[in-house]
């Protein structure tokens, strides 16, 4: 149930969205950074907000599933089991745009992402503005950076730059959503996310392909080679060669923090502690704190920040493929 303050922060929300503003919103994956998919001039401060390349496709964030047929110009039975199961929640669909959607949102492509997002306060948003809004809503950081989770981190990484920002608290995901692809012949997973394959294997009783979204015909968002990345040098290494990589930077003398996940390896334990950072051994709370931990370490005056590299499972690949990204070298 909404508060009254919550409910004037709604209508706020929605009639700055209606006017062409732009606004972050809370969702469950990550805060978003919103404007009304059907403004042009909206939509393109977005990319200037962001510092994000106009080829970057952006995701619609829509209220309803009845809303897939507006703004979609064809609907698989495939793609409405799934939304039927996983909407509102963390599952982006990749689908035929309808003339609904501008080449702005799609980056000049043939499709769009659709999703219904898991959060009461972005809903009522979309809710407030009317029958067939939608909000094109990447989120709420500069181009490539670390994600945002909380209001705080929306206001640290874009000060006053957004019109708005609705506070949601905490993300409850803290990953991007799951991008499955209906654009070709096959359907396919063009980046891991907040709902796991083996879920959406098991919905559609059928082997689902992995294909890298850098690599991938249909560009979709989040899928450059570098991207959620700190300031701070990331490197991403099996246990063994962390602590080697470590003992190579305490010899040369420089400052360092690492994630680890599994047991601590006593023999560093001469480390101190407010440079080891414990992460869990669970895939989804892993996820849950990753873009809050690294913010909190790129903010402590590092030189690197060293990774343990999660392990090679199916249910590790979200948290993986946003840990291979951010420790890419350009």
């Amino acid at each position: 149930m909404t508060t009254p303050n919550q409910h004037s922060a709604i209508a706020e929300a929605a009639s700055l969205l209606l006017k062409g503003g732009v606004v972050a919103l809370p969702t469950e994956t990550v805060y978003g950074l919103a404007a009304d998919a059907s403004n042009t001039e909206a939509v393109k401060r977005i990319f200037a907000i962001k510092g994000r390349p106009a080829d970057h496709p952006l995701i619609l964030h829509i209220a309803d599933e009845s809303q897939l047929d507006y703004w979609a110009k064809s609907v698989p039975e495939a793609a409405r089991l799934l939304a039927r199961q996983f909407w509102p929640g963390p599952l982006t669909l990749i689908l035929p745009r309808s003339e609904k959607v501008s080449d702005l949102i799609t980056g000049g492509q043939d499709t769009v992402g659709l999703r219904i997002p898991d959060h009461p306060l972005t809903l009522s948003v979309l809710h407030e503005m009317g029958p067939h809004a939608a909000v094109a809503a990447p989120s709420a950081n500069r181009y490539g950076r670390i994600s945002p989770t909380t209001a705080e981190h929306v206001r640290e990484e874009l000060g006053n730059n957004v019109d708005l920002i609705l506070d949601g608290g905490a993300c409850n995901v803290g990953l991007e959503s799951t991008i499955v692809s209906f654009a070709g012949d096959d359907v396919c997973i063009l980046r891991p996310g907040g709902i796991p394959v083996s879920a959406i294997e098991n919905a559609l009783q059928r082997k689902v392909s992995m294909v890298d979204g850098s690599s991938a015909k249909v560009r979709v968002s989040g899928s450059t080679l570098s991207h959620y990345s700190p300031s701070t040098p990331l490197e991403l290494l099996p246990q063994e060669q962390l602590w080697q990589r470590a003992g190579e930077l305490k010899t040369a003398g420089k400052r360092f923090a690492t994630m680890e996940w599994s047991k601590p390896d006593e023999a560093h334990s001469g480390m101190p502690e407010k440079d080891r950072i414990s992460m869990p051994a669970n895939a989804a709370v892993y996820g849950h704190l990753l873009y809050a931990t690294l913010r909190t370490l790129d903010q402590g005056g590092y030189d690197y920040l060293l990774a343990e590299a999660p392990p090679q499972t199916q249910e590790w690949l979200a948290v993986a493929d946003r840990l291979k990204r951010a420790s890419h070298k350009d």
